[in-house]
């Protein structure tokens, strides 16, 4: 596989979490490849920032093991709504539930919704992220570290409790940590002490809901080709993403979706309190 960087042009969009549909190359979320198996026919997923990056590539692949899909993202229409064809062309359904994760009461009612549309919640995926890179700590303002934290970790708490109220004996969470939980990142000091914190979130909420036998587990992703990428590096960061792995390149999301049908699948059923690294040979501690 060629690096990503190869074929990008230069492009740095303005506002995150940045739109897919603008990315050149545009990011692979399912391998032509890929055979399903119905390891999750006839459950509910819901993904938060599915409708993009990462998110996309765990709805597409959900759905194409027989899942029903409701996805959550900020403003991305036209993202979402191409993840939600992409989805019912695989004959499953698609829900799209618009708002900010931020906000508890959203992360409540959007989880109803779920439940309201589909009569049930088995899998949740904790996903939506922001990050702010800079190179000081002391450029790290009040309300940058407070839309970071609430975003993506105090979040991950709405939604569980919210989700937890319908889960069942045998159902699924999966939250999306990130390499920079396990080595330092020194321009994303915020945002990776918000991947700490979901690493341990999800270690104890496993072993705190092992007796329901609902398993929580994480995937860490190391450098992947998303809109997050472009709508927070400049082009030189860009131009080398991904060079720093062992294997010289940045990820696709279709190299992530697989390790969430497992965590999600049966294939887990012994899984819990546990994180599936995904980082192109980063060597991680911990």
């Amino acid at each position: 596989m060629s690096t990503i960087t190869e074929a990008a042009k230069p492009q740095k969009q303005d506002k995150q979490p940045g739109i897919e549909a603008e990315m050149y190359p545009a990011p692979e979320y399912i391998k032509d490849s890929y055979k399903p198996a119905e390891k999750l026919k006839g459950k509910v997923a819901l993904v938060t920032g599915g409708d993009s990056g990462i998110g996309r590539a765990v709805s597409i692949h959900f759905a194409k093991e027989g899942a029903d899909i409701a996805i959550v993202y900020l403003n991305e229409d036209r993202d979402a709504e191409h993840t939600q064809r992409l989805i019912e062309d695989t004959g499953r359904h698609c829900l799209l539930i618009r708002g900010d994760v931020k906000d508890s009461e959203f992360c409540k009612n959007a989880v109803k919704q779920v439940v309201d549309k589909f009569g049930k919640i088995n899998l949740l995926v904790n996903n939506a992220g922001m990050q702010f890179p800079q190179k000081n700590v002391k450029n790290i303002t009040d309300e940058q570290l407070a839309i970071t934290f609430k975003t993506n970790i105090f979040a991950y708490f709405y939604f569980a409790e919210a989700a937890l109220e319908y889960m069942h004996e045998g159902d699924s969470i999966i939250n999306t940590t990130s390499v920079t939980a396990y080595r330092s990142s020194p321009g994303l000091i915020d945002y990776s002490s918000t991947k700490g914190a979901i690493t341990t979130f999800t270690r104890s909420l496993a072993t705190n809901l092992a007796e329901k036998k609902i398993r929580v587990n994480g995937v860490a992703p190391g450098p992947v080709w998303t809109p997050l990428i472009v709508s927070t590096f400049d082009e030189d960061k860009i131009k080398s993403f991904g060079e720093e792995t062992a294997m010289k390149r940045a990820g696709q999301p279709s190299e992530l979706g697989p390790a969430y049908v497992f965590l999600a699948s049966d294939d887990s059923s012994f899984i819990t309190g546990q994180v599936i690294h995904v980082n192109g040979g980063e060597v991680v501690n911990g």
